[in-house]
């Protein structure tokens, strides 16, 4: 391996604010096991809601231009409804209700499903992180959830696609029954990068999925982050550890894949 650029001496490498690499609840083993890190993308790389935020306005004026909707009151009923959760389905449907509308929904989900923006921001620190991770050598893979097409261009409107050595986008495996916390889309990154499951330690905000799946894929572990939408959930005591973002994380297993050590502990 090629040398990291920090060490357990290095500032950057002391424990995080808010970041306990603890006992790994997955395996006994050490994180000398280590030999590839996934990564989640939604609420994990970037803030899904400033995504969400232009795919509304797309929505909305879409439905004014196709449809005679008013824009403004559908695009803050769209913001209404996602808050109370956007796992929940049909926000399209119930945000044109909330107005009185009848208009269809289909092409308005087509509209959203269309949505591309140019560019997006990274969480801070999370480019810095993924190519000091590239440079180390550690294999790294994207595993996520959602609309195929959409999802590989979030990657791609982030500028971090090229420090992936694979990307997994799970409905791309057979449907949405294949959506963490199933551990299809773990299985695979693994295959893609050609090492074991149980030598893999996966980076995500949502215990429910990407916790769980990890766990039922067998992996290493996985460490929980506490960004986005599901930020304030409780890391609970399946996590190998909680950090307060993406970067903080990779620094931690990066510097665990150097040194051969528990880093932070």
């Amino acid at each position: 391996m090629s040398a990291a650029p920090w060490g357990p001496g290095h500032p950057d490498a002391a424990p995080c604010r808010g970041c306990a690499v603890g006992r790994d609840e997955f395996t006994p083993e050490p994180l000398t096991r280590l030999a590839a890190i996934t990564v989640d993308l939604d609420d994990t790389l970037f803030a899904q809601a400033d995504w969400l935020t232009g795919a509304w306005r797309t929505v909305a004026s879409a439905a004014r231009k196709s449809l005679g909707v008013q824009e403004q009151p559908l695009y803050e009923a769209l913001v209404r409804e996602a808050a109370l959760g956007t796992d929940r389905g049909g926000i399209i449907d119930r945000a044109l209700a909330a107005i009185g509308s009848t208009a269809p929904s289909a092409p308005l989900v087509e509209a959203f499903r269309s949505y591309r923006p140019a560019s997006l921001l990274p969480y801070p620190s999370v480019t810095a992180a993924l190519t000091a991770a590239r440079r180390s050598g550690v294999p790294l893979a994207v595993v996520t959830d959602g609309h195929s097409p959409q999802q590989r261009q979030k990657l791609a409107a982030l500028g971090l696609a090229e420090l992936f050595d694979a990307v997994v986008v799970s409905d791309e495996l057979g449907g949405r029954e294949h959506r963490k916390p199933s551990a299809a889309p773990f299985l695979e990154a693994a295959r893609l990068l050609g090492v074991r499951p149980g030598t893999i330690v996966h980076v995500g905000d949502r215990p429910e999925k990407d916790i769980a799946g990890a766990r039922a894929a067998g992996l290493l572990g996985a460490v929980r982050v506490r960004t986005g939408e599901y930020g304030a959930v409780p890391c609970g005591g399946s996590a190998l550890g909680c950090c307060a973002d993406a970067a903080s994380a990779l620094i931690r297993l990066v510097c665990a894949w150097e040194s051969g050590e528990r880093c932070g502990s």
